[in-house]
């Protein structure tokens, strides 16, 4: 949504003085009002350098690092547990509604710049870490799990170890479709494309086209 004249003016006016000198979240809320809900408030991160981080999104998460012009919109999570790394925004990254990134034992998440997250993704970097290039676009209810439960017999699942074979890694300008699951040890390559409700447990090539489950190659985009 493009932003004009003295609206715009005054829109960021109130977010730069958001926390300093106006109430924070007082602020944003009136700010965030006066745009039409989900994708409208986007237009709100372009005005100011600390880009816009909605009142109602829920930051737990002592490691958060974000760049230039940010969107988190409502209700996203950003969770650490004691023992978890850092989560890096990186500039222009959007995180919509419902997202949820927690860390943990040692995992870490990244988002490349002008990475966009929509409704309902998940990013649970425990053990191994989660780091996605710049420009990806990512459907809505997508998940990411660089660890898995181990299973052997006799012990109840809660009880099993966590194990990984590695983390997950997404190259640039890489399209995920929705409800994609992308697993441990997974490496796609720059401009591959994964189909919506794929289950990656294979690493993929650059400009691969993948579906299925588990994911196979069904083209070439090159």
């Amino acid at each position: 949504m493009a932003l004009r004249g003295r609206r715009k003016r005054l829109l960021r006016w109130v977010l730069k003085r958001a926390g300093r000198g106006l109430p924070r979240e007082a602020a944003l809320r009136w700010a965030a009002r006066q745009l039409p809900p989900f994708y409208g408030q986007v237009a709100l991160s372009r005005l100011v350098e600390e880009g816009f981080v909605s009142p109602d999104a829920v930051i737990a998460h002592a490691g958060l690092r974000m760049g230039r012009h940010c969107f988190v919109g409502e209700r996203v999570t950003i969770y650490q547990e004691r023992d978890g790394g850092e989560v890096v925004l990186e500039d222009g990254v959007h995180l919509h509604r419902d997202t949820v990134i927690q860390t943990g034992q040692g995992g870490t998440v990244v988002l490349g710049a002008e990475t966009h997250v929509q409704p309902r993704c998940q990013f649970s970097a425990y053990l191994g870490s989660v780091r996605v290039g710049a420009r990806v676009e990512i459907a809505p209810a997508c998940a990411f799990y660089p660890y898995n439960h181990r299973v052997a017999a006799g012990t109840p699942v809660r009880q099993q170890p966590l194990t990984t074979k590695g983390g997950i890694e997404i190259g640039d300008d890489v399209w995920i479709g929705y409800g994609a699951i992308l697993l441990d040890g997974v490496r796609v390559g720059a401009g591959a494309v994964i189909g919506a409700g794929a289950v990656v447990t294979r690493s993929v090539e650059p400009e691969a086209i993948v579906a299925g489950n588990p994911a196979r190659v069904i083209g070439m985009r090159s």
